[in-house]
C-alpha cells in the first residue's frame, strides 16, 4: 500500500482488500448538501499535494444557477481542498474500485472557508468545546421510496411492492410493508456496511413507501458526515431497484413529510458525564437553558432547517410534523420532545428540521440555538403536556419570511457566522426568486377560467 493508503480506516482497507484502487472522488459538500468535487485516477491522488476547487460551488443554487457575491466581484478565487482521510470511505454501486473522501475547503492562507456548511458544523462545535462541553447529537432519516419520476410536471407516485401492488400508507412500523421493497433495503444494508456506516434500526413510517433509519449517537461532525453519505448511498441503492429515493420534505400531497429529527445532548469534556443531569439522576439548570435557547432562537433558524418552498407543505396540522416551538417529556406533538430515557442519556429531541435540510447545517443550527441557551441561561416556557399540533407563530410559513428571521436574529447569526448567513441567503433569495416565476398546476386549474 501507498502512503495515503495507510492512513485510512479500517473498513476502507477492508473494503480494498488485496485489489489496487482505480479512482477516488473528493468530495465536498454545498450549501444544499449536494456533494461537489472532482474524481480522478487513485495514482494521482496519491502524488497530488493540492486539490483545488472555486469557491463558487457554495453560491451554485439547487437549479443550477449562480447567486451573487455578496463580498467580491465574481473572480472565482481557488480554495484549497483538504483531504479527511478519516471520512475516507467505499462507492460500492461503481464498477471498479472507487473511494470516496470528503475534503475541508481551506483559503489559500490555510484558513477554513467561513460558509462551508462543514467547516460552519466544525466552528460551532468548537464553540461548545471552548466551554468544556462535548455535544452528542443523533439524527434520524425520513426519507420514500418512490416510483420513477421521469417527468417533473406529473405527481410522484408510491413505488411499485414485490406484491404488485402499490407500497400502502398509514403501516407504520409494519414489518411486512418493509418487507415490499426488500432488495432495496438489502442492498442500503451491504452498502452501509462496506462503507464503514452503522445503522441503528430501519423501519416503515407513516407515508407510502416511507423509511425511517436511525444513527446511533455521537460526534456531531461525524454523524453529519454519514448522514451526507447515506443520501447517496440510499438513492443508489434505490435506482438499482428501478426506484427512486427522495429526501423532500413533501414529496405526496396527502402523506406525511420527512423529517430529520436531532437527538442532542452535552457531556462535560473532563468528566464524560451529561450536564443535563445532576448526580441523582435529576434535570439541570443547563437542560432547561438548553431547552429556552431552542424556544428563543429556532424560529430564526426555520430558514436553515427548512431550506426550501417544499419544506413548508411539512409544516401543517394533522400530519404528525410539529408546527410549534413547545416541549414536552415524551409528547411527540411538541416540536421539542424530551425521549424517555435513563440520566445519562437525558437528551432533547428537535423534530422540527427537514430531511431536504443539509445535515451539517441542521445539527450546525440545532446546535447555534443551544449553545446560545447555555450562554443566556434563561428559563423555557412551562412544559406542554397536552396536544401542542396547533398553528404557532414561532413557525414562518414560507421561506421569505424566515430568512427575515434568520437575519433579525442578531446572536443566532453571530453563532453560525456572519459571511456565511451572507451566501446562505443570498442562495436562498435567488431560490426563492426563481420559484415566484413558476405557474403552478393549481394556478391554471382554478383561475385559468375562472378569474
Amino acid at each position: 500500500m501507498s502512503k495515503w493508503t495507510d492512513q485510512l480506516p479500517e473498513a476502507a482497507k477492508e473494503y480494498i482488500g488485496s485489489r489496487r484502487v482505480d479512482e477516488v472522488e473528493c468530495v465536498i459538500g454545498d450549501i444544499a448538501g449536494v456533494a461537489r468535487g472532482k474524481a480522478m485516477p487513485a495514482t494521482k491522488f496519491g502524488k497530488q499535494t493540492n486539490y483545488y476547487l472555486p469557491n463558487s460551488i457554495f453560491l451554485q443554487t439547487i437549479t443550477g444557477e449562480w447567486a451573487d457575491n455578496p463580498f467580491d466581484a465574481f473572480t472565482e478565487p481557488d480554495m484549497v481542498m483538504v483531504p479527511d482521510y478519516t471520512t475516507a470511505t467505499a462507492a460500492p454501486w461503481t464498477a471498479d474500485v472507487t473511494l470516496q473522501v470528503i475534503h475541508d475547503a481551506m483559503d489559500q492562507e490555510g484558513n477554513p472557508i467561513p460558509y462551508s456548511p462543514r467547516n460552519v458544523l466544525k466552528r460551532i462545535v468548537g464553540l461548545y468545546n471552548d466551554q468544556g462541553w462535548t455535544p452528542v447529537v443523533a439524527p434520524e432519516m425520513e426519507f420514500f421510496l418512490t416510483a420513477r419520476n421521469i417527468d417533473p410536471n406529473m405527481p410522484v407516485e408510491p413505488p411499485m411492492g414485490r406484491s404488485g401492488r402499490k407500497a400502502a400508507g398509514k403501516q407504520a412500523y409494519s414489518l411486512s410493508a418493509v418487507d415490499e421493497y426488500g432488495k432495496v433495503i438489502d442492498d442500503i444494508y451491504d452498502y452501509a456496511e462496506a462503507q464503514g456506516l452503522e445503522i441503528d434500526g430501519i423501519l416503515q413510517e407513516g407515508g407510502a413507501g416511507q423509511i425511517e433509519l436511525n444513527l446511533e449517537h455521537g460526534d456531531p461532525v461525524r454523524l453529519a458526515d454519514d448522514v451526507f453519505f447515506f443520501k447517496r448511498l440510499i438513492r443508489e441503492a434505490a435506482m438499482r431497484h428501478d426506484c427512486f429515493a427522495t429526501f423532500m420534505a413533501k414529496p405526496i400531497a396527502g402523506e406525511p413529510g420527512s423529517a430529520m429529527h436531532i437527538h442532542t445532548s452535552v457531556t462535560d469534556t473532563r468528566s464524560g458525564k451529561n450536564i443535563f443531569s445532576e448526580k441523582k439522576g435529576e434535570e439541570t439548570e443547563a437542560f432547561l437553558h438548553f431547552i429556552a435557547g431552542m424556544q428563543n432562537h429556532l424560529t430564526g433558524a426555520i430558514a436553515v432547517l427548512a431550506p426550501y418552498v417544499n419544506s413548508y407543505r411539512r409544516y401543517v396540522p394533522d400530519f404528525s410534523a410539529p408546527i410549534n416551538l413547545e416541549w414536552g417529556r415524551d409528547n411527540r406533538t411538541t416540536g421539542l420532545r424530551i425521549p424517555i430515557s435513563s440520566p445519562a442519556g437525558r437528551r432533547i429531541e428537535n423534530r422540527l428540521p427537514g430531511m431536504d435540510c443539509n445535515p451539517y447545517l441542521g445539527i450546525a443550527a440545532t446546535l447555534a440555538c443551544g449553545y446560545l441557551g447555555l450562554m443566556e441561561k434563561k428559563q423555557p416556557r412551562p412544559e406542554f403536556k397536552s396536544n401542542a399540533y396547533i398553528d404557532s407563530d414561532d413557525i414562518p410559513s414560507n421561506l421569505g419570511d424566515a430568512l427575515d428571521l434568520l437575519g433579525a436574529d442578531t446572536d443566532l447569526v453571530g453563532v453560525l457566522g456572519e459571511q456565511f448567513c451572507k451566501v446562505y441567503e443570498s442562495v436562498k433569495r435567488n431560490e426563492y426568486k426563481e420559484f415566484l416565476q413558476v405557474i403552478s398546476p393549481w394556478e391554471r386549474q382554478h383561475l385559468l377560467l375562472n378569474v
